[in-house]
């Protein structure tokens, strides 16, 4: 029974990257959380697979649910950090100075961001924890506006804890099905992304033909 037991798990553990594998063999838990971290930094490696991954090791017993939990969410929180850092260290003028050599982009652009970021950060950093891709990338202006830190890292948390939870529990549940998961997130970032994409069209197509609006400030 045992050896059934290991032979499925090592057949469902093998769609998982292999280095993702060796972290939560060799660590644990930990492995898991430095896996966020990375997948924070990362974007394109899936946590829609390290997490049902890892609550699927921990239905095997390898290692603890509640351990998987709270480093899964900590490496999601050093992950957000170090990209709050990176927009941090841009800031605001540097922003600008790439945004003026950028075709297409205006300042005016970079000060509509600065405004709608003014108003809706949290929310923005709180559901954006919850959004294939944008999940990382919402760090970033989040640093360069210099968000409130102890708001940024609660915000985080909270959406973190979420997300994670969320995906962790359903490996967790599903055991050896947990792949099925990855099914339907990639469905969902599919449409994100498709979203994404018919944005960036719009915003330029909208520069192409109508050139005047937005001129960059003398």
């Amino acid at each position: 029974m045992d050896s059934v037991i290991v032979s499925s798990a090592a057949a469902a553990e093998s769609s998982a990257p292999g280095w993702v594998n060796s972290l939560m063999e060799n660590l644990g838990a930990p492995g898991a959380g430095i896996a966020i971290a990375l997948e924070n930094l990362f974007p394109p490696i899936p946590s829609e697979v390290i997490l049902p991954l890892a609550g699927f090791a921990a239905s095997n017993g390898k290692m603890s649910l509640v351990a998987v939990l709270i480093w899964t969410v900590a490496g999601s929180v050093v992950g957000a950090m170090a990209l709050y850092g990176v927009g941090a260290a841009l800031g605001r003028d540097r922003t600008v100075a790439i945004a003026a050599k950028l075709p297409l982009l205006k300042v005016s652009d970079i000060e509509k961001t600065e405004a709608w970021f003014a108003k809706h950060g949290p929310k923005a950093v709180f559901f954006g924890r919850m959004i294939p891709i944008f999940r990382s990338l919402i760090s970033v202006p989040a640093g360069v506006e210099r968000m409130s830190v102890p708001l940024f890292l609660g915000l985080t948390t909270l959406g973190s804890a979420i997300w994670n939870t969320i995906f962790v529990m359903a490996g967790y549940l599903l055991g050896e099905n947990w792949e099925q998961v990855t099914e339907y997130v990639s469905t969902y970032s599919k449409v994100v992304l498709a979203f994404a994409v018919l944005g960036v069209v719009a915003f330029i197509a909208v520069r192409v033909f109508k050139p005047g609006a937005g001129a960059r400030r003398k």
